[in-house]
């Protein structure tokens, strides 16, 4: 429960979070966000990372009135990079381990979570793999279940590369360019309260969908192609 109320606390006040961070490791503060996009987009136990209002976040505060001595557009190139690896990483960890990492009783890799991603994955195909940086939860499983499936890697790298970017260019920037409007300025913990409801929606809904419908058995047969 602690751990949860340090979470929420970091999400809502992420703005004076991250200027601490700034002001206490300077040029640091690249290696620190490369790690955190990274761990969410590359390791299948990290979806509760938030990459979206740390990203929007971010790019505010460069543009901000302090100087913060980082650069965005190389702060843009670091993290699009930490993206496309993340997810390359929980690919290859999902075509080694499997689906057996998934567990009813699991607090983090919950069965269900696995179920409503491949239910993702098998209505979008490859795109997928693309649409799911924008939406948490599902950004985190979906390399993984790729991964499971033998999704051929060239396709998965076509559309891990185009999500990554637009996923880091779009908060990112929309941040820097955003962020210093007085009204988002003023309001800005309303705006990173209304960028985690808006990304978690589509989540919260499947696991609520998931409850009210029967439960369905899926097997992934080894080698499959998934659709494109």
């Amino acid at each position: 429960m602690e751990l949860l109320h340090q979470l929420l606390d970091f999400i809502l006040h992420i703005d004076v979070h991250l200027a601490e961070i700034v002001n206490e490791y300077r040029t640091w503060t690249y290696l620190i966000l490369f790690l955190i996009i990274f761990a969410e987009t590359g390791f299948v136990v990290t979806p509760f990372l938030p990459g979206d209002s740390l990203l929007f976040a971010m790019g505010a505060l460069i543009a901000g009135e302090h100087e913060t001595g980082l650069n965005i557009w190389i702060m843009l190139l670091i993290l699009i990079v930490a993206a496309i690896l993340g997810n390359t990483v929980n690919y290859k960890l999902g075509s080694v381990l499997g689906a057996g990492v998934f567990k009813e009783k699991n607090k983090i890799l919950k069965l269900k979570y696995y179920h409503q991603s491949h239910e993702f994955f098998e209505k979008h195909g490859g795109k997928a793999i693309m649409l799911s940086r924008f939406l948490p939860i599902f950004r985190t499983i979906a390399p993984f279940v790729a991964g499971i499936a033998k999704m051929p890697f060239g396709r998965f790298t076509y559309y891990n590369i185009i999500g990554g970017v637009t996923w880091i260019f779009a908060l990112l920037i929309g941040g820097y360019l955003l962020g210093q409007i007085p009204v988002i300025k003023n309001n800005f913990e309303l705006v990173i309260i209304f960028i985690a409801v808006v990304t978690f929606v589509p989540a919260i809904w499947a696991a609520v969908r998931s409850r009210l419908e029967p439960k369905k058995v899926e097997k992934i047969i080894e080698g499959e192609d998934p659709k494109s």
